[in-house]
């Protein structure tokens, strides 16, 4: 019969308090982080744990504390998205860097169908995280009223509606998308569309809302092609659509890098020349814009810093901060070869 293996011994509290000279309270308020500890006993204590091998039990802690020292991070989005949109790894990188400074873990939750929904819902409802930061929430998103519901800590990127008791971080959409748009008049582009995806956003919703201001009454809502996602799919299907509803067209907006990336590519096959025949604009400066030949005309969003300002959002919330607080990043327009 096979011996099972010995678990070493693991190092304790006790172990590092008789190593160190000093109490176990003393080496209790040194795990827990507690200022009031002479830089004598730290110095003692700390050459202590590294001879013992000693590692704090963070459940335990936790438990006592009832807190989970973890954030969840969801997306709102397709699996398929979630890969291809550099944006939101730009905003998940970012986030992940201001948890970690504050010892926070993340817990990433993809809610694409109904039963992620539910699942999700479920995980939250566990007290396994103790805050969320919410990206691409949609009105009436479920996730949202659970958020609610639970009174849990959250920030969100963007701000729908429904979130009254939660934190936000947002860029001007609605001003970015206008000020792109008039520089795209400005080339002498006569017949401006738009693909507006993800009018069900604050995001989507906000750059039509700017796309018209800037068209004032040159605006043509059949110029504007609704499509679901910010997606490169989305964008070479809502160029489509333009082209053959509005042959003469000759200036797009598109609601996303992703989005113009595929409107290039249906205004390629179709035998249009982009920018002697349609400029085209985009939105992000993602990865997209820099690979999509001719390079995109964009806005530059601050990606990163809003998945930082997020965490740091929901820190102060799981903290104690109320909720209402909004933080507002500058966008700049960025101008390529597309237009």
């Amino acid at each position: 019969m096979t011996t099972p293996p010995v678990r070493p011994k693991r190092a304790t509290v006790h172990d590092v308090a008789q190593e160190a000279g000093v109490s176990r309270g003393t080496v209790s308020r040194y795990v827990n982080g507690d200022r009031y500890v002479s830089a004598t006993a730290r110095e003692a204590i700390e050459a202590a744990i590294a001879k013992v091998g000693y590692v704090p039990n963070t459940a335990a802690r936790n438990l006592v504390m009832q807190r989970s020292q973890a954030v969840g991070f969801i997306v709102h989005e397709p699996h398929s998205l979630f890969i291809e949109d550099p944006n939101i790894g730009e905003i998940l990188l970012g986030a992940n860097a201001a948890l970690s400074e504050a010892d926070h873990q993340m817990a990433v939750l993809i809610a694409d169908t109904g039963r992620d929904t539910d699942r999700v819902a479920r995980y939250l409802s566990g007290g396994f995280v103790d805050g969320v930061i919410i990206v691409s929430a949609r009105a009436n998103d479920p996730i949202t009223r659970v958020v609610e519901r639970l009174q849990l800590p959250a920030a969100y990127v963007g701000h729908p509606p429904g979130a009254s008791s939660a934190s936000f971080v947002v860029i001007d959409n609605l001003g970015s998308a206008r000020a792109i748009t008039a520089r795209l008049v400005e080339t002498g582009r006569r017949r401006i569309g738009m693909i507006a995806a993800a009018l069900d956003r604050d995001s989507g919703s906000d750059r039509l809302a700017g796309f018209r201001e800037a068209l004032g009454e040159r605006f043509d809502d059949r110029l504007v092609e609704p499509v679901p996602l910010y997606s490169y799919s989305a964008g070479r299907d809502g160029m489509q659509a333009l082209l053959a509803r509005s042959p003469d067209i000759d200036g797009v907006f598109a609601a996303s890098d992703a989005v113009a990336a595929g409107a290039v590519e249906a205004l390629r096959a179709a035998g249009r020349r982009v920018p002697e025949d349609v400029g085209v604009v985009g939105f992000d400066d993602s990865a997209w814009a820099r690979r999509t030949l001719p390079a995109l005309s964009t806005v530059r969003q601050p990606a990163a810093r809003l998945g930082a300002e997020a965490a740091r959002l929901v820190l102060d919330r799981i903290g104690g901060a109320p909720g209402g607080a909004e933080v507002m990043l500058e966008c700049e327009t960025v101008w390529r070869e597309s237009a």
